[in-house]
């Protein structure tokens, strides 16, 4: 059976509802900023933001042509935001601004029931857990740690790290050439049936979809090796661990 189980972390492990678009996010944050000197109406400080995040991909495709889908480090955006009003940018206040942006933002955020089992369960085995996730770093390492995640994963790839997102091989890539794991002896468990799944058969190995109410709507039929239409992650374990 297999050696190393690779996990997607939102919408697989993690149930978060997250809303970067209310205008209370936004009013919330341009008081951060103006408390460190950096001083914006709410919507100029919305706009901004996503004007930098156009203008850091812009940057990302050019550094790496060979991607098809790139992330970028958040943390740049928000260090510019505060730079370009000439206010002090040290890397703890960076580091803050995103963190409160998203705590703002956050609805709810909780561990799928039974993940706390299952991870447990492969663990016992002897098997090897990793984490392949399109996320930024300065949000998902302070929710792994919340949720007491990060001493389970033998691995964790973070997209804005790489500057590269599932459903790109190459991230896929990375993994393994970084960990040395070896494609017979792998499955891909997430909930996104194109960036998990979908990709995953491409690279050359097995995967399970967990369908989630979170999960985007797919086309077509289904071609992962196992599958949970009802969200169960207790099943994961009685289908793909032995």
């Amino acid at each position: 059976m297999y050696k190393n189980y690779i996990f997607d972390l939102y919408g697989t492990l993690i149930d978060i509802n997250t809303d970067e678009w209310s205008d209370d996010l936004w009013k919330k944050m341009s008081v951060l900023y103006a408390y460190k000197g950096a001083h914006y109406t709410y919507e100029e400080l919305h706009n901004e933001y996503d004007r930098l995040v156009g203008l850091e991909k812009g940057k990302v495709r050019k550094r790496h042509p060979e991607y098809s889908v790139i992330d970028i480090k958040i943390e740049k955006v928000f260090k510019q935001l505060f730079t370009q009003k000439y206010a002090r940018a040290p890397k703890s206040q960076v580091k803050f601004a995103a963190e409160a942006f998203r705590c703002y933002s956050t609805k709810y955020i909780k561990l799928y029931d039974g993940v706390t089992d299952l991870l447990n369960t492969l663990k016992a085995k002897g098997k090897k857990i990793y984490l392949l996730s399109n996320a930024q770093r300065s949000f998902t390492e302070n929710e792994l740690n919340m949720f007491g995640l990060t001493e389970y994963f033998d691995g964790i790839c973070i997209s804005s790290d790489e500057e590269c997102s599932k459903p790109d091989k190459n991230y896929f890539k990375t993994l393994f050439e970084r960990y040395g794991l070896e494609k017979t002896e792998s499955i891909m468990i997430g909930n996104d049936y194109i960036s998990d799944i979908v990709v995953a058969e491409s690279f050359g190995i097995e995967s399970r979809y967990l369908k989630q109410s979170i999960s985007p709507d797919r086309d077509g039929e289904l071609i992962s090796t196992y599958t949970v239409m009802d969200g169960d992650v207790y099943k994961i374990k009685k289908l793909i661990v032995k």
